[in-house]
């Protein structure tokens, strides 16, 4: 699949004025300085689609783009991000469990985590609880380039590692990077797929 067209539709921070939820949508998450916005515009081969910045926590709002007219790509605000105040935080929480738990068409949730840090207790935290309440979503590592090939197979091992105990089997996992565009065929066949499929109502 390629991308021909991504246009931004709206900012919110209420799943409620969200668009209709009549499309596949995939929405792309982690922790702030993870390389979000560039790889959106990696994938959507449009380099000032989402913003990015030297620093850290720029996402704030729940930012809906439309791809070739098709399709609803999400850039959720980043969790963890220590130099917002603690009701931001508290406020970014809240608006970004509301939106995964409720968002009946959201298909599948990438969760990106950089590729060049050992496994961090907040990502392990995040995609557990992910788990407990049945949220479809896959690993995306991200900043591959830095690492070598071994590094990478490492990097995911020690993912699966420390996610054996509460996981039966692990999740979808892609490597890549904004840099060099590893992983974006990969990605996009994957939502292809995901996109051939009926959308079920929420129960």
């Amino acid at each position: 699949m390629e991308v021909y067209s991504a246009k931004f539709v709206t900012s919110n921070t209420d799943v409620s004025k969200c668009p209709e939820p009549d499309r596949h949508e995939y929405a792309f998450i982690g922790r702030s300085n993870v390389g979000k916005s560039s790889l959106i515009n990696m994938l959507t081969n449009h380099s000032k689609l989402a913003k990015t910045s030297a620093s850290p926590g720029k996402t704030q709002l729940i930012n809906h783009f439309l791809i070739d007219d098709k399709w609803y790509l999400v850039d959720l605000p980043g969790y963890g991000y220590a130099r917002t105040s603690k009701t931001q935080r508290s406020q970014f929480s809240a608006m970004i469990k509301n939106y995964i738990l409720k968002r009946e068409n959201m298909v599948c949730l990438f969760v990106l985590i950089d590729s060049r840090h050992e496994p961090l207790k907040i990502d392990l935290e995040f995609m557990e609880w992910l788990g407990e309440n049945g949220v479809p979503f896959v690993m995306v590592f991200t900043k591959a380039d830095k690492l070598s090939t071994t590094e990478r197979m490492n990097c995911i091992a020690k993912y699966h590692e420390g996610m054996k105990d509460t996981w039966e089997s692990m999740p979808i996992t892609f490597m890549t990077s904004a840099e060099t565009k590893l992983g974006r065929v990969e990605l996009l066949s994957y939502i292809d797929e995901l996109n051939q499929l009926e959308l079920e109502p929420m129960e």
